[in-house]
């Protein structure tokens, strides 16, 4: 046997999240069908976690076991071959074979670009932007700040999880240029995310940056744990998860 690691990126737009389902087009089950093709048999695919409908990834890391010893296959070249245009294998080679995409994994980065001009959005960008209009930097860069550190982030945590503890610590959240004059981008890495957390977190910096939520206002949902008190989870076409380190 020979454990292999991928990196690869992918389009969320047409896609029904990661995780392979039984009638809707994922992220995993192509990579798996994929590979079930050129073994002969089927594979399973091991993710470093999911991502929802509509979220892009430009790192996800994933792994995989083959039943024989194939070191130097073209894994990259073969996958990209055959794999639909939405996703593509940046980097494929073996590893030690306790290696495990998800539970090896020390921190994520994610990306969320918010578009911010009010009259139109480019059609190029629409698939990977929130328009979510003009916003006050320094009020959100604010609210950044009593979100850094070691929390519990149950309050920016949605159904459909269960999770040992929802204690996270986030090591950054910095505000970045975007592609445009009209984006910018706000990056958020931790040793890890609960289920739509950045999208919360987001949600909660956006509200801050239109003037309807203040800085103390952020540290009482924080603290209550309470996902009700806190905005509604933002749109997903926005986030992109970039890198998992190890």
């Amino acid at each position: 046997m020979t454990r292999i690691r991928m990196v690869v990126a992918y389009e969320g737009t047409e896609f029904c999240g990661w995780q392979v389902q039984p009638a809707d087009r994922t992220v995993q089950g192509e990579l798996e069908r994929a590979l079930s093709t050129i073994l002969g048999r089927e594979v399973r695919v091991h993710g470093s976690g999911r991502t929802d409908s509509g979220v892009h990834a430009l790192g996800q890391t994933v792994h995989f076991d083959t039943p024989d010893d194939r070191p130097e296959f073209p894994w990259q070249r073969s996958l990209n071959a055959i794999l639909p245009r939405d996703v593509r294998v940046l980097d494929a080679g073996p590893v030690a074979d306790d290696f495990h995409a998800r539970y090896g994994a020390r921190s994520k980065t994610y990306e969320y670009c918010l578009w911010h001009e009010r009259g139109f959005c480019l059609p190029q960008r629409r698939r990977f932007v929130w328009d979510c209009g003009p916003v006050d930097f320094a009020r959100m860069e604010g609210a950044a700040r009593v979100l850094m550190g070691e929390h519990d982030f149950a309050a920016f945590q949605n159904v459909g999880t269960d999770v040992g503890s929802t204690v996270r610590t986030i090591v950054d959240i910095s505000r970045h240029a975007g592609l445009t004059a009209h984006e910018s981008v706000w990056r958020f890495t931790a040793d890890g995310f609960l289920k739509q957390m950045v999208r919360n977190l987001v949600g909660c910096l956006v509200a801050c940056g239109r003037g309807k939520l203040s800085v103390d206002g952020v540290r009482a949902i924080l603290a209550s744990g309470d996902r009700t008190l806190a905005p509604a989870t933002v749109p997903p076409q926005g986030l992109t998860l970039v890198r998992v380190a190890y």
